[in-house]
């Protein structure tokens, strides 16, 4: 019997903070233990290893970037999170158009760090690009269905196949398609800052999980942008937004494509 549980996450916008919490609650509430949180979305807390034993139940969760784990957070999974003998639960938020492969690739990441794998989900989140792609959720109902998840894989005393989780680990990252359904590149795209709106408070440095925003002028870059949307979200000026075109263009498309409600996916 498991007597710890924790959650593990990397969530810029705070969605998979939420998920990840209410499914070790909802474990470890079962499991009559206490639960505990690990976030590891700013690169300090990135600075060490993570290691879990047999009692331990843990649940980890990322953001789904171009169908996959995103690519500068994988070498930490990767290198410094070990489960010897612990059961883990890959958890994958996504933005109402697919999961593709991540679930996969993350399940993969944590099988080869020595995890056994009692379960794995990606439940739907409001997208981080666009709020009108599945706006609001996770909903109660949404988090009402993941805890009763965990609650099971808790319960659960199995390693899941490899083949039970569907996608490839291996798989290449999800290509953005435009408006016209070309594809589109935006990797070098950055936000661009209302100089006119910002009072250089410094909150857009601070949550960066690159630690790549300027803390001096904000609309500088010391390093790689993931896209991942903390600055602008946690602006409380609203003082910065992405108005690149080809980010633009894409946002049309899934305003176009994607805008039906997707469906999470639980595995036991």
């Amino acid at each position: 019997m498991k007597t710890q549980v924790t959650g593990l996450f990397f969530s810029p916008c705070g969605t998979v903070e939420k998920t990840v919490r209410t499914m070790a609650d909802a474990a470890a509430e079962r499991l009559g233990v206490r639960s505990g949180y690990i976030d590891f979305t700013l690169p300090r807390a990135r600075e060490r290893d993570y290691a879990f034993g047999p009692e331990q139940l843990v649940f980890v969760g990322v953001p789904v970037y171009a169908g996959r784990v995103p690519n500068k957070i994988m070498p930490f999974i990767r290198d410094h999170i070990r489960g010897t003998g612990a059961a883990a639960v890959p958890v994958v938020c996504f933005g109402n158009r697919s999961f593709d492969n991540a679930l996969a690739e993350l399940a993969a990441l944590l099988r080869a760090g020595g995890f056994s794998i009692a379960g794995a989900a990606a439940v739907v989140t409001q997208h981080s690009f666009n709020g009108k792609l599945a706006a609001g959720r996770p909903t109660e109902q949404d988090l009402a269905q993941a805890a009763a998840f965990a609650v099971k894989a808790a319960e659960a005393d199995r390693d899941l196949d490899a083949g039970a989780i569907p996608g490839q680990s291996d798989a290449p990252y999800y290509t953005p398609l435009g408006a016209d359904g070309q594809p589109v590149n935006f990797l070098k795209a950055t936000p661009t800052v209302d100089y006119g709106l910002c009072v250089h408070c410094g909150t857009c440095a601070a949550v960066c999980p690159m630690g790549s925003v300027d803390r001096d002028d904000p609309g500088k870059m010391r390093g790689v942008c993931i896209k991942c949307q903390a600055c602008i979200h946690k602006c409380r000026r609203h003082a910065r937004s992405f108005t690149d075109p080809a980010i633009l263009s894409h946002l049309t498309m899934l305003e176009q494509t994607y805008m039906r409600p997707a469906d999470p996916t639980y595995i036991l």
